[in-house]
């Protein structure tokens, strides 16, 4: 019977772009730039990479389709690329591919790397899919956006809860402050300026309650990771090693869409992708266990919501935990310690691996001033899609026993 692949791949090398505007830099360089701190940190050559994953969302900004943008601008050595997407989750996608490569023997050392160059292309949000017949949002969802998709999370919670309109929007106002003072500290991160809980309340609406700075930006960036065994890492000099304890996935199948028995306050599909990561790497109890996490914060009331839908905080518990301090740095178990998705915004193929190299550093004590105290364990959260039609990916990560 299968076991998973706790333990099996450790990491033995991240890289990270700054996270930005980067008009400066053309979908190669940015690639390069998280590539060249990545192969430093692992100290191999790149003739030792054997297969290769590139996470790369919308193969009309950037690169193009296939894996030959990555095989051209790293000059890997006439190696197998496989391009993977799978919406917002396609970073997390990509490390998945090259842990299982390495765990099942296919290969020793694995390269995986996300990639997405958005801003050039002059739009406000994620753009459009290109369904064959016209964009995605303009033919065939024509009354859904984003932002008024992930609001309704807040409305059927405040029912649920009988929680009033004015306690939970300061409570999702609590997660965005939070998230920017971590973001002051990180010189990797789009956006570096702390908020007030006063700005975030006055803040234009944008769809309510979620307000201007309750939504994540635009940004350019990329990030990656070199896999491989503990016993090869060891035989590499490896001493302090980071592994994978767990990674899982679960896509909507229709049934919140199709069904009643959805309440329209989380999500099915992290609590499904949560309980199997958690059985993975053998976590029994995620709030006493867990040393930190990043969760998929696109708006302040998805990470709000993801608190309970993660088994971290008890059902109806997350307007406590967030009022109390939980979450913050110095709290029990810190949330976007690196300033999350609010802070550096999101280029989808690039954002799931971003999250890991934070877990990764912190493990490793290379946080700098937003260095947590002794990490043992990081799981990070990726979703992709409306509320209710998305995936799912969740990795969690720590050290090698």
């Amino acid at each position: 019977m299968a076991d998973g692949i706790k333990d099996k791949v450790a990491i033995i090398g991240m890289g990270c772009t700054r996270f930005g505007e980067r008009w400066d830099a053309g979908p190669e360089d940015l690639m390069i730039e998280a590539f060249e701190e990545c192969l430093q940190d692992a100290g191999i050559e790149r003739k030792q990479i054997e297969m290769a994953w590139y996470g790369h969302c919308i193969s009309k900004v950037g690169t193009g389709p296939g894996g030959t943008a990555l095989a051209t601008a790293l000059r890997l050595p006439y190696i197998s690329v496989t391009r993977v997407e799978n919406f917002c989750a396609t970073g997390t996608e990509a490390l998945k591919g090259a842990a299982y490569a390495v765990a099942s023997g296919a290969c020793d050392i694995a390269l995986a790397l996300g990639l997405e160059k958005l801003k050039d292309v002059g739009y406000g949000g994620l753009p459009a899919f290109d369904s064959g017949a016209g964009p995605l949002n303009s033919q065939t969802m024509p009354n859904i956006s984003a932002p008024g998709s992930f609001a309704q999370l807040a409305s059927a919670y405040r029912a649920k809860h009988g929680i009033s309109y004015e306690d939970l929007k300061k409570a999702i106002a609590h997660v965005s402050v939070k998230s920017h003072a971590n973001g002051v500290k990180n010189p990797k991160a789009h956006l570096r300026k702390p908020i007030s809980l006063e700005q975030v309340l006055g803040a234009p609406i944008i769809a309510d309650p979620l307000g201007l700075f309750d939504c994540c930006g635009v940004s350019d960036g990329s990030a990656c990771a070199i896999v491989t065994t503990p016993e090869i890492a060891k035989s590499l000099g490896k001493t302090d090693l980071v592994s994978i304890k767990a990674i899982q996935g679960a896509l909507s199948n229709g049934e919140e869409s199709g069904f009643n028995q959805w309440d329209g306050t989380g999500f099915a599909t992290t609590r499904r992708a949560a309980k199997m990561a958690y059985k993975e790497a053998g976590i029994k109890n995620p709030r006493e266990e867990l040393s930190m996490f990043e969760c998929h914060d696109c708006f302040s009331i998805t990470e709000f919501v993801t608190y309970e839908d993660l088994y971290i905080s008890p059902e109806g518990g997350a307007l406590k935990d967030t009022m109390d301090g939980f979450y913050d740095a110095d709290g029990k178990i810190p949330a976007q310690i690196d300033g999350g998705l609010k802070c550096f915004g999101h280029p989808i193929g690039a954002s799931g691996l971003r999250m890991i190299y934070e877990m990764y550093l912190q493990i490793l004590g290379r946080a700098g001033d937003r260095q947590l105290k002794d990490p043992r364990l990081g799981l990070t959260h990726n979703l992709g899609g409306f509320p209710s039609s998305n995936v799912n990916a969740i990795s969690i990560i720590g050290r090698y026993e």
